[in-house]
């Protein structure tokens, strides 16, 4: 499919997506019809993503090794700690160095204890996963199947897992300096204070910019989209499905009918 980034007089607008539940099913590929319209919309505006996960599970999901880099003008992975543009990596910052291997490891041993006295219909296995600037921590286990996803997201809706969880951990770890969002179906984040997705907009504040679209499902308090979408230097939406995407970016961007009278 040819990418196209030629000259627009919108280019200089940034659309910047988030990834699961924005552009594609939680940890499922993009669908082939959307990735075409995105890259026909970067024809009239940049576009960007910044998600939770690391490179490889984004790449996974809207295209293959370094294909991403070069279909979004800019790209921010694991909450824009490794950051990308045209198709270059930039900077890469790490938990381990920001908070110190103490409090990381005190951190870890919590967790495992805690989700050691959690009961569940299953558990499988990688149930804290070191990223570059979080812990994502799963209480089921990041190597479930799709079905057992939907059977612990349907678990945490009535028991509430994941938010009990969280609420221990600030417990414990009140005035630590650490931030706790859910995102996604199985999971939730700890990261440094400050290092939520509002990182990739101190690159961005530098880019000369005209304005920030920024397009997430999780916007309401306690998600991962919450700070981004309610900073003044982005313009936000909430989106409730790839399509829901689409259709606003369509509306704004796309929309060539004439005005009414």
């Amino acid at each position: 499919m040819e990418q196209s980034n030629g000259s627009s007089p919108d280019r200089n607008i940034l659309c910047l997506f988030d990834v699961d539940g924005t552009l594609t099913a939680p940890r499922e590929k993009i669908d082939p019809q959307l990735d075409e319209f995105f890259q026909t919309l970067r024809g009239k505006v940049k576009i960007g993503i910044v998600g939770g996960s690391d490179y490889c599970k984004i790449a996974e999901q809207l295209g293959e090794g370094d294909d991403v880099i070069h279909k979004f003008d800019y790209v921010f992975a694991e909450n824009g700690t490794v950051q990308y543009k045209d198709g270059r990596l930039l900077s890469r910052h790490t938990i381990q160095n920001k908070i110190g291997e103490e409090l990381l490891q005190d951190l870890i041993n919590f967790c495992l204890s805690y989700m050691g006295l959690i009961k569940l219909p299953k558990k499988r296995g990688t149930f804290i996963e070191f990223r570059n600037g979080m812990l994502n921590i799963s209480p089921i286990g990041r190597s479930c199947t799709q079905e057992e996803r939907i059977e612990f997201s349907e678990i945490d809706k009535r028991e509430r897992i994941r938010e009990k969880f969280v609420a221990a951990l600030k417990e414990e770890f009140a005035g630590k300096g650490l931030r706790f969002t859910r995102g996604g179906l199985i999971s939730f984040d700890v990261f440094p204070e400050g290092w939520d997705k509002r990182l990739c907009l101190d690159l961005l504040e530098s880019e000369g910019l005209d304005a920030i679209y920024f397009f997430g499902n999780e916007t309401s308090v306690g998600g991962n989209d919450y700070e981004i979408f309610n900073d003044p230097r982005t313009i936000g939406f909430t989106v409730y499905s790839p399509s829901d995407t689409a259709r606003l970016c369509r509306e704004i961007f796309l929309d060539d009918s004439p005005p009414e009278c």
